[in-house]
């Protein structure tokens, strides 16, 4: 049976409708304007971040350019939008040389270097040039892997000139560097090429007698400020278990500054200028080279560094004096006089400790030494990787944790691994001297 409907129920209906629907057009136009704003908000956070870069050789007709546009157009590409072609620095001002100039090769009618020499740089780069051979990277870094016998052997024709340049370096005193690298000699070059070879090979002598390699940290052909600048650069070498500056890096307070907020750290400020408002955190070049509040400029990378923490023991470098003032001077844009007084204090007590240590494990197999019991060969058994890991790897791990702030690498890739090698070593010992008593 058919029921009469309310009139008072149907108007209530239909205003409810009316709210329900005027409420969803209003969602809609809210969300779409929100959908907008958002867009616009993306748009102008994308072009803060990636402004337009400039192609300085967008219209060259400089004939290498051309030509090298159809050939190697990555190449022109990157070097298009670097300061040096902002600069107009033409492609032979690098590469162009003369015909009987050492290295140079036939090309197009004229003579090339195919890899510019720090002679080419030098002409620009005079101060920079001057410091990077007075460094770390320069010939110490090729002859920790050669050893001097070995400079003589590759450049035995202008040897005692590069020796005496090395005698010049602070560093070229220092007696366990100028020995050959055993494992060096024992891989050969088909492996050396990709391993040792890549990184030492920043401090090889050049034909034209200039030493080293600016492409390293400076990668071809953009010579990024950035690029040079970020601390991915230098884990290229500086990794691994024997000097694990990189990943000591992340896990200190300074790596994780970098880790979280680097994106908004100013890369591209004009060299010599740098304060806590363009790195308000410490990255590789700003402790070790970069000019940070009264600290200048350096590109010798040893020159802020009080210890030689690469060594089996380490001895503190000529001049540190010195070198812990300008070090600190770095500091102290962030730290107090405190803080950095117990830090280098704590640091110095720690280095020393695992000189001890070093030690100890050398007075551990002091009698297969003297009783012949260890053969002369590098290498060869067990004894000889155990005894070169714990200061290679583990001692020098833990000297760097501490100086990085790596807690990690100063205990478990540090000390633990030092004291788990040396009672292997006591064990090894004494089973050899037992053995040799039969």
């Amino acid at each position: 049976m058919a029921t009469e409907s309310n009139p008072d129920e149907s108007r209530n209906l239909i205003q409810t409708t009316r709210v329900l629907v005027i409420g969803l057009a209003i969602v809609i136009v809210v969300l779409g304007l929100a959908l907008i704003m958002v867009g616009i908000g993306q748009s102008l956070i994308q072009t803060a971040v990636l402004p337009e870069r400039v192609n300085a050789l967008a219209n060259s007709d400089d004939e290498c350019v051309v030509c090298h546009k159809r050939t190697t157009p990555g190449i022109v590409e990157q070097y298009g939008h670097s300061t040096m072609a902002a600069a107009e620095v033409a492609c032979q001002n690098c590469h162009e040389v003369k015909a009987d100039y050492p290295g140079s090769v036939a090309h197009e009618g004229t003579y090339v270097l195919g890899s510019p020499t720090t002679a080419m740089c030098e002409k620009c780069h005079t101060t920079e040039v001057a410091q990077f051979n007075q460094s770390r990277h320069s010939l110490p870094a090729y002859i920790a892997m050669w050893g001097v016998d070995g400079l003589q052997e590759q450049h035995s024709e202008n040897f005692e000139d590069l020796l005496a340049m090395y005698e010049a370096i602070p560093e070229g005193s220092f007696n366990p560097d100028q020995m050959r690298n055993a494992l060096f000699v024992i891989e050969g070059p088909d492996v050396t090429r990709f391993a040792c070879q890549d990184c030492h090979n920043v401090g090889r002598p050049n034909l034209d007698g200039s030493i080293g390699q600016c492409q390293k940290c400076h990668l071809r052909h953009e010579f990024s400020l950035e690029q040079a600048r970020k601390p991915e650069t230098c884990n290229h070498c500086h990794i691994g278990p024997d000097h694990p500056q990189w990943e000591i890096y992340q896990e200190s307070p300074h790596g994780i500054a970098y880790a979280t907020g680097g994106h908004n750290w100013h890369w591209e400020a004009e060299a010599g200028t740098l304060t806590v408002q363009d790195f308000p955190a410490a990255t590789c070049a700003i402790c070790h080279m970069s000019g940070f509040g009264t600290a200048s400029t350096t590109h010798d990378v040893g020159d802020r560094l009080t210890w030689y923490l690469f060594a089996p023991i380490s001895e503190h470098r000529p001049g540190w004096q010195d070198n812990k003032v300008r070090m600190q001077a770095v500091c102290q844009e962030c730290h107090n006089r405190e803080f950095i007084d117990t830090f280098y204090t704590d640091a110095d007590k720690l280095t020393e400790a695992i000189n001890t240590w070093v030690i100890e494990s050398d007075e551990i197999v002091a009698p297969l030494k003297e009783k012949g019991l260890l053969t002369a060969q590098p290498f060869d058994e067990p004894i000889d990787f155990t005894y070169f890991n714990l200061w290679h790897h583990w001692g020098r791990t833990a000297k760097f944790g501490a100086w990085m702030q790596g807690p990690d690498y100063v205990q478990w890739h540090g000390a633990y691994e030092i004291l788990h090698d040396m009672a292997e070593l006591r064990t090894m010992t004494t089973e050899k001297l037992k053995q040799a008593s039969e």
